[in-house]
């Protein structure tokens, strides 16, 4: 009876650890039904000190809670993560940038070939200390080979070259986590639709990520307008309108010219008054640009 009983005991104090955490124990009942192997960790030897070395960065119960559960790191191998978080503070990598791998349940944190991918990002030139150091490290983890391949075919299908690709990833890695769908929907409007040049968007690669309906086509609209009327120079950058905050865009490319701040104020929000409802016309490209 008592050799029964024993494990249950164990178990009991591993739900106190977690309840003394902020769990709730329909949380616990719904972690264990969906990985019962987290009772056959040790707590003395498994959950507490990999609570405690991901709460040295994440500085919160919740996060720390999710960062756990959500990589399996409970019931996984502990000496994985205290490795590679060596590795990554030997090559300069802060603890601000592993806190965001952490709490973006980064895989690359726990695999064991986390040097070659640290190596590969900073051969690209990224700054360990810089927070686009993580974002290239999870593109770079979150991609096969394949994957990587199919879009640099993609952005050199808009007349991009293996160079250019280069460099908008070191400018905004995300242009990489781009799916293929939102880079031709990017591109089609950009070169088809508006008539500029795909190579703008190297120079500003942050535009990739941008909401067609909520930023993108509004912007367009107004950049249009102002070429139209003689109010911005044709020869100048396209890119520069779309790569500022709103707040930033209102103040220079609508509001400062005031005989015709109504009309693009009007036309700013007329597009982004209908959000939502061109979703389908985002996937073909077909939209319809006015010009004023």
């Amino acid at each position: 009876m008592v050799a029964f009983l024993r494990p249950l005991q164990k178990s009991k104090s591993k739900f106190q650890f977690l309840l003394s955490k902020g769990v709730s124990s329909s949380t616990i009942v719904d972690i264990v039904s969906k990985s019962p192997a987290i009772l056959s960790r040790s707590l003395e030897n498994t959950i507490v000190p990999s609570y405690d070395l991901v709460f040295r960065f994440l500085k919160s119960d919740d996060h720390t809670i999710s960062c756990l559960f959500g990589n399996c790191i409970f019931y996984g191998r502990r000496d994985y993560i205290e490795r590679n978080i060596r590795v990554l503070l030997d090559n300069g990598v802060g603890e601000t940038n592993i806190a965001r791998l952490l709490r973006n349940r980064c895989r690359a944190v726990f695999t064991s070939d986390i040097l070659k991918v640290v190596e590969e990002v900073k051969d690209l030139g990224f700054d360990p200390s810089k927070s686009p150091f993580v974002t290239a490290l999870l593109a770079l983890k979150s991609m096969s080979q394949t994957s990587w391949k199919e879009k640099v075919g993609v952005y050199k299908k808009w007349g991009w070259s293996d160079e250019a690709c280069l460099e908008a990833f070191r400018r905004r890695p995300h242009c990489m986590l781009a799916s293929i769908d939102k880079i031709n929907t990017v591109m089609n409007f950009w070169v088809n639709q508006l008539g500029w040049d795909s190579l703008d968007l190297v120079r500003s690669p942050k535009i990739l990520g941008l909401s067609m309906e909520k930023t993108i086509i509004p912007r367009a609209l107004v950049v249009q307008y102002l070429v139209a009327k003689g109010l911005r120079k044709k020869s100048a950058c396209f890119h520069i309108p779309f790569a500022v905050s709103k707040k930033a865009f209102m103040e220079k490319y609508v509001i400062c010219y005031k005989e015709d701040a109504h009309q693009l104020l009007k036309l700013y929000q007329e597009k982004n008054s209908v959000q939502g409802k061109n979703e389908d016309c985002a996937a073909s490209g077909s939209y319809q640009v006015v010009n004023s």
